[in-house]
């Protein structure tokens, strides 16, 4: 097929192009998704790197 004799050539491209086009639809899906929850954790460590920045 397409002038490769060796199916696993063959077979080796396909997964190629397979997993490329998983990789844009999975992109494509997540792209605007980032609404994560914000954490009491992440909120406190926000704060401290806010005073740590202005003490330098």
């Amino acid at each position: 097929m397409l002038g490769i004799p060796d199916p696993g050539v063959w077979l080796a491209y396909m997964l190629c192009l397979a997993s490329a086009l998983a990789c844009v639809i999975y992109s494509w899906r997540n792209w605007n998704r980032g609404d994560e929850i914000v954490r009491d954790d992440d909120v406190r460590w926000a704060k401290e790197e806010d005073q740590f920045e202005d003490k330098l």
